[in-house]
């Protein structure tokens, strides 16, 4: 089995919701090994959950489906985004704590810049969950539920040769390389799982990287922001594509295909094929119009659902299913995970891929 921070240096780089149990007695204090007793909770406690800032659309359809979902399920959500900052979002668990959250959810602007407030957590007896990103350097994380982040990686990049194949049978191709914020933990698991697929093409010669620019470090976006993906590609192309042609660019999610794209068109050059993820509203528009050629389907709802049946098991008291026990190691601990399984969308699947979703389907026809 593959790891996904299998070390530190691989990372330094989750239908209608039923409210399992009646009336529990208060957690109880978390073991020594960083996961809470499961004694379950009493009915209507509240659940934190921690947001990150609102970089695209999944997260802002999160806060909507937590504060939906938990109500209905009977708990008191405190829903909280951090849009200032990392430190912003420090003070915001703090205040989950002192409130007494029983269930703490945390979507990281940072993942390894918590370790003090979940601590905190921890020694409060609260359960902390992981979501959507891995919490580093710290024994005070549960679990972790997320879609399968190095699958996402291994199909984007098998997107992009197949796109590439499809524009022009023959190789070799030049392509570039983006990754996403190196604060983000998943960003290098996305970007790993790509090159598993890219590094053999790049070694022999099938896949040209005319920048030579092809490590994470040379890839990353810092804060995934759209400005920077197309400010480094205004550069790319205009140190690097003089008259050499752009076949493919690895985009890790569809916020910076789209910049990528824009600074193609101001280029004048060929639109490449380009790779993203999230299903967002104007990338599947994109695609549907022949111009980005993929993205990932990672259904925020089913992720939200999954995060909140854990939450109705830990109150009723509940051993939590996990699918992935081995995978997550985090810097000091491994996480026990349940993992959700991404999907490859292009224009030829995007209809049949978004058949249950009102309003991505309504684009595909």
């Amino acid at each position: 089995m593959r790891k996904f921070a299998k070390s530190v240096a691989a990372i330094a780089a989750i239908s209608a919701l039923a409210l399992t149990g009646c009336g529990r007695e208060e957690a109880a204090p978390a073991t020594e090994g960083g996961e809470s007793a499961a004694a379950g909770f009493e009915t209507g406690s509240a659940i934190g959950v921690a947001l990150p800032q609102k970089t695209s659309e999944n997260w802002v359809l999160a806060e909507q489906l937590f504060n939906d979902g938990l109500t209905e399920a009977g708990y008191e959500p405190d829903v909280q985004f951090a849009n200032g900052g990392v430190a912003e979002q420090q003070n915001q668990i703090s205040s989950m704590i002192t409130n007494g959250v029983k269930v703490l959810v945390v979507g990281a602007i940072d993942g390894a810049q918590l370790g003090t407030q979940l601590a905190q957590a921890k020694e409060a007896g609260i359960t902390v969950v992981a979501y959507d990103r891995l919490l580093l350097n710290t024994d005070a994380v549960d679990y972790y539920v997320a879609y399968d982040n190095f699958k996402v990686g291994e199909l984007q990049g098998q997107a992009l040769l197949d796109g590439m194949k499809a524009a022009k049978p023959e190789g070799p191709y030049n392509v570039e390389l983006f990754a996403g914020s190196p604060d983000d933990a998943n960003a290098k698991v996305f970007f790993d799982g790509a090159m598993s697929i890219l590094q053999p093409e790049i070694d022999n010669g099938n896949l040209v990287v005319v920048s030579g620019q092809e490590t994470f470090e040379q890839a990353v976006t810092q804060g995934w922001k759209a400005e920077n993906a197309q400010k480094r590609m205004d550069t790319l192309l205009s140190g690097s594509y003089g008259t050499e042609e752009l076949d493919g660019v690895l985009s890790p999610n569809d916020t910076l295909a789209r910049a990528i794209l824009t600074s193609v068109e101001g280029a004048g050059k060929t639109l490449p094929v380009v790779t993203g993820q999230d299903s967002e509203v104007e990338s599947v528009k994109s695609i549907m119009e022949g111009k980005q050629y993929s993205t990932i389907n990672k259904d925020t709802r089913a992720l939200v659902e999954h995060a909140i049946e854990m939450v109705n098991g830990l109150q009723a008291g509940e051993e939590l299913e996990i699918n992935d026990p081995d995978s997550y190691e985090n810097g000091v601990k491994t996480v026990s995970a349940y993992l959700l399984e991404p999907q490859i969308v292009t224009k030829d699947n995007a209809a049949e891929a978004y058949a249950d979703d009102p309003t991505l389907s309504a684009l595909t026809k």
